[in-house]
């Protein structure tokens, strides 16, 4: 395995199954052939548009948009196609800083093929010998890769929430880190990946954050992450380019973070300039 497998694996797609999902003409996603056919059973609230599916032209509004998915979110579950809403909202767009065109349920997100966004920080402790970072794991009860190692804090972007909001909210609940304490994290890169997935085709920007904590500071476990460890940048890596110890995104923001440092360089990667374009991928035809 390299640190570009683990890059790859996150952009691998077929496009040629998915048609475009668009709202008033422009596009936010993509659907695969079955579950767009399975979108014009509810034709008053999905229509044909070009060659895929968009929403109907009356509903003209976020506010309108959104009810109307809202009403049919239960009906799509009942489909293997779509996943059981989670009662937590996304926005809909292309961009972070674009209006959003309506909101929908996370659950959602993937089998539309839309932008997901989230937060993920890096918890460091400065060491002589070089960063040491703060690795979770995750519990066993998650229903995305439970068990498996993560960054010290990581969540999706709710609808209506700003970013450092969202990630004071998250280093509560998963590291029982104070507000004051989460405030000090310092935003340092973005990373953008696409793959098809069983639930749809994943589209996910990542906002990274670097949290430098003192000794005396320790996350502490919650009902997401069930133990938290201090590891060296290097043996963090290692894990990374000899195993699948880390959820899949994970392995992307500490490779992020080790050429941020100059630990992976074009002098020691061959495959450099690939990995930063695997780092910064979207479908083809988005915004």
């Amino acid at each position: 395995m390299s640190y570009l497998n683990k890059v790859e694996h996150c952009n691998r797609r077929d496009m040629s199954r998915f048609v475009p999902f668009t709202v008033a003409g422009v596009q936010y996603g993509w659907l695969t052939h079955e579950r767009a056919a399975a979108l014009l059973s509810h034709p008053e609230v999905f229509v044909v548009s070009g060659h895929g599916v968009g929403l109907h032209p009356a509903l003209n509004s976020p506010a309108t948009r959104s009810k109307a998915v809202a009403r049919i979110t239960a009906q799509l579950a009942a489909s293997v196609l779509f996943q059981k809403p989670r009662g937590e909202l996304y926005a809909v767009r292309n961009r972070w800083g674009e209006k959003p065109v309506f909101n929908i349920d996370r659950a959602l997100v993937p089998a539309f093929g839309l932008c997901a966004f989230g937060v993920h920080v890096n918890g460091i402790v400065q060491k002589k010998s070089g960063p040491q970072l703060w690795i979770g794991t995750r519990a066993k009860d998650l229903l995305v890769e439970p068990g498996k190692m993560d960054n010290m804090v990581a969540g999706g972007q709710p609808a209506g929430l700003g970013l450092m909001d969202n990630l004071i909210k998250e280093c509560g609940e998963e590291a029982h880190l104070a507000p004051k304490i989460a405030r000090g994290a310092k935003h340092a890169s973005l990373i953008t990946y696409s793959f098809e997935s069983p639930q749809g085709l994943r589209v996910d920007t990542l906002f990274c954050y670097d949290l430098v904590l003192p000794a005396s500071i320790k996350p502490r476990p919650s009902d997401e992450i069930a133990r938290y460890q201090l590891m060296s940048l290097g043996k963090a890596l290692g894990l990374v380019r000899g195993s699948d110890r880390f959820k899949f995104n994970v392995n992307l923001v500490i490779i992020d973070f080790a050429m941020r440092h100059g630990v992976i360089t074009p002098e020691n990667e061959p495959n450099y300039e690939r990995i930063v374009a695997g780092l910064h991928e979207r479908p083809q035809s988005m915004g």
